[in-house]
C-alpha cells in the first residue's frame, strides 16, 4: 500500500506521512541546510532506533541522546541535560532535532527543540499508536512538574511527522491498545465512522499490518489536523465550538488519574476512563442521551480499555483543579450534546461531579 500524506496547513505547514519503511524520508523533511541532527530517543528502543540513526548518519553529523522511559523523560532536569549536550556539540539555529519514541519522547524532544536558541527544526518519528495520533501531531510540546502534567511547554510545529507503522511491530499489545484510547475519543468528538469501524471489527484483527488499524490511525490524525489548523494555540473556536480544547475530551479526569497514580495508569487508559466520566457528567447536565453514554463504555471496552475507576474522589477533584482548562476556581469540561457535537461545560455542580464519578466507580 502506498504512503498516505496528510497535509497540515497554517502558518508553518508540514506533512504527516503514514506508511511503512519511512526512515529514508527524513533528509527530505529536514532539508539540505541542516548540518547537525540531535536524535532524542527512548533509551529502551535500542535496535528499533538504530536503522533511523544510520540513515541520518549518511547525511548529517548525528548526536544521539538517550532519554528515560515514559513520563520520566518529561522533566526539567532531562531537558536541561539535552540543552547542555546541544551546547557542547555546538548546535546552531540551522541544525535540527529528531525524536524517536512514544508521546513522552516527542513532547520532551519538541520542547527541547522549541527552546534551544528559541526554536530549531524538529521532526518526529513516533513509535506508538498514541504518539502517532496525538503527541507527535499539532505542535504542542511540554514537560511535567510536581504540580501536574504538561504544565510547562510551548507551541512548536514540526517540520514533518513520519508515522512508520512497521515500528509498531515490537510494541506490547497493551501499549497498542492504550493508544486506541485517543483514537476512540476522536470518534466521539468528530468522526463517528471511527466508532462504526471499531464496533464491526474483531479487536484481535487490529494488528500492525491490518488495514483496519491503519484506517483508524489515519482517521484520528485527520481529526486532530482539522482541529489544530483552525486553532493552533488553543485560543478558542468560533460559533460556540471549543476549538482545540475539544481534543482534551476526557483529559481533565485523565490527567488527574495519571498524576495521582504516579503515572502507573497509561495515558490512553486514563483517557478512556475520562471520556466515560464526562459522558456521565453530560448526561447529568441533561445534554447527552444515556444511550450515547453506554456507547462510550461499549466502544472503549471493546478494544480492551478500562471504563471504570475506583479511587478517592477528593484527591482526583483537587488534581482536576490544576488542569490547564480550569479558569480560576471554575472547572471546565469538554462534553457532548450528541455525537460529534462538543461544547464546554463550565462550573458543573459538585453534586453532578460526584454523581458522575460514583457512576464511573460502579461502572454504570
Amino acid at each position: 500500500m502506498n504512503d498516505t500524506v496528510i497535509h497540515v496547513g497554517g502558518a508553518s505547514p508540514y506533512d504527516v506521512v503514514v506508511g511503512h519503511g519511512l526512515a529514508a524520508r527524513l533528509p527530505e523533511v529536514l532539508g539540505d541546510s541542516v548540518e547537525r541532527v540531535a536524535v532524542l530517543y527512548a533509551g529502551t528502543l535500542g535496535a528499533l532506533a538504530d536503522p533511523i540513526v544510520d540513515t541520518l548518519v549518511e547525511h548529517y553529523d548525528v548526536l544521539a541522546l538517550g532519554l528515560p522511559e515514559g513520563e520520566r523523560a518529561k522533566t526539567a532536569p532531562v531537558a536541561a541535560d539535552c540543552w547542555e549536550a546541544l551546547g557542547e556539540a555546538g548546535f546552531t539555529r540551522s541544525d535540527a532535532v529528531v525524536t524517536i519514541g512514544g508521546g513522552a519522547s516527542t513532547d520532551l524532544g519538541g520542547f527541547v527543540a522549541a527552546t534551544w536558541l528559541r526554536g530549531v527544526r524538529v521532526a518526529h518519528v513516533p513509535t506508538t499508536v498514541l504518539a502517532m495520533v496525538d503527541a507527535a501531531v499539532g505542535g504542542k510540546t511540554g514537560i511535567n512538574t510536581g504540580a501536574g502534567k504538561n504544565l510547562v511547554g510551548s507551541f512548536h510545529e514540526p517540520a514533518g511527522v513520519l508515522c512508520d507503522l512497521s515500528l509498531l511491530a515490537t510494541l506490547p499489545r497493551e501499549e497498542l491498545v492504550a493508544g486506541l484510547g485517543e483514537v476512540v475519543k476522536c470518534g466521539f468528538i468528530a468522526d463517528p465512522a471511527i466508532l462504526d469501524l471499531v464496533e464491526r471489527t474483531d479487536p484481535a484483527a487490529l494488528t500492525v499490518d491490518s488495514p483496519e488499524l491503519r484506517e483508524l490511525v489515519e482517521r484520528a490524525i485527520r481529526v486532530k489536523v482539522d482541529v489544530v489548523v483552525d486553532d493552533l494555540r488553543e485560543t478558542g473556536g468560533t460559533d460556540g465550538h471549543p476549538g482545540r480544547e475539544v481534543l482534551n475530551y476526557g483529559h481533565t479526569l485523565a490527567h488527574a488519574i495519571e498524576r495521582t497514580s504516579d503515572y502507573s495508569v497509561r495515558h490512553g487508559e486514563a483517557v478512556a476512563i475520562g471520556c466515560v466520566y464526562v459522558a456521565e457528567l453530560a448526561a447529568r447536565a441533561g445534554s447527552l442521551d444515556p444511550a450515547v453514554v453506554e456507547r462510550h463504555r461499549a466502544a472503549f471496552s471493546r478494544v480492551g480499555l478500562p471504563t471504570s475507576y475506583d479511587a478517592p474522589f477528593e484527591a482526583l477533584h483537587e488534581a482536576m483543579r490544576i488542569d490547564k482548562k480550569a479558569r480560576g476556581s471554575q472547572l471546565r469540561f469538554v462534553v457532548l450534546d450528541e455525537l460529534a457535537s462538543p461544547r464546554i461545560l463550565a462550573g458543573p455542580s459538585e453534586e453532578d461531579l460526584r454523581a458522575a464519578y460514583a457512576a464511573l466507580a460502579s461502572d454504570g
